[in-house]
């Protein structure tokens, strides 16, 4: 199915259509303080949960995500003008909840949109990464920025991975996806 056959998903590629014009806080810049750790959790599935208790309002939920920012020592912040407090991820930071699919082939473009509404298009900045999950399972990530990842749902891998194919890159063949002008490799053929 295509972005023009479903209204969601036209809707979503209209939206992503507008990302550029949607400012996040340029947290990159800001060099606060370290004031610690704070007891804020984002758990594997993309729940966020303060003093062990989910965090029921998708407003704060969306702010503090606006806010995030990760460290070159692999530590996940939430940061502001003033102050910087570390903060637990158990896996990504966000979750890819929803997928559009456009072309076919080196031309396909494909968007995701995650847990707190980020518009990701698949492109040279927004790459995909497969890991190995539990008992051998597929996890592919998206990358959102700042070195923040989104894990791709279940549901999203299977219609994900129907789209792979196989390509010689260097001698080599490998299984991988095209998407947003580039062959993201899932892993070398075979070892499939």
């Amino acid at each position: 199915m295509t972005a023009s056959d479903d209204p969601t998903l036209s809707r979503l590629g209209a939206t992503l259509a507008e990302l550029p014009k949607r400012g996040l806080p340029p947290v990159d810049k800001w060099n606060p303080p370290d004031c610690g750790a704070i007891d804020i959790r984002i758990a594997a599935d993309g729940t966020w949960f303060h003093d062990g208790t989910p965090i029921r309002r998708p407003k704060m939920v969306k702010l503090f995500a606006s806010i995030l920012r990760r460290e070159p020592d692999g530590t996940t912040v939430l940061v502001t003008p003033v102050e910087k407090v570390s903060i637990t991820v158990e896996d990504a930071a966000f979750v890819a909840v929803e997928m559009a699919i456009d072309g076919e082939g080196d031309a396909r473009r494909i968007s995701f949109r995650t847990n707190v509404d980020d518009l990701v298009p698949v492109d040279s900045e927004h790459g995909l990464r497969f890991a190995e999950g539990e008992a051998g399972a597929l996890k592919p990530y998206l990358h959102v920025r700042r070195g923040l990842w989104a894990l791709v749902t279940r549901a999203l891998t299977y219609d994900l991975v129907a789209l792979a194919e196989e390509r010689e890159i260097e001698g080599v063949p490998w299984l991988g996806i095209a998407a947003g002008g580039r062959f993201h490799r899932i892993a070398p053929a075979d070892a499939a």
